[in-house]
């Protein structure tokens, strides 16, 4: 999906729902920054990226809504 920053910002201002999807999965992407740098992962830190990676992706869809809802 392709949405410009400006609706973003906006959805961000008008609606604390988004905001809070939008900041959760900021703090996600950055989790997951921080474990692909690693260039090996145990299996709880596999484990954790899995888990991360799908919070990551369950808010994007919560996301998606919202603004197809605009």
């Amino acid at each position: 999906m392709d949405v410009s920053q400006d609706v973003v910002c906006e959805l961000c201002e008008k609606d604390p729902r988004f905001r809070k999807l939008y900041e959760e999965h900021q703090l996600l992407e950055k989790q997951l920054q921080r474990l692909d740098e690693l260039s090996f992962l145990s299996n709880e830190q596999e484990t954790e990226r899995k888990k991360i990676q799908k919070m990551k992706l369950s808010g994007k869809d919560e996301m998606e809504q919202l603004i197809s809802a605009v």
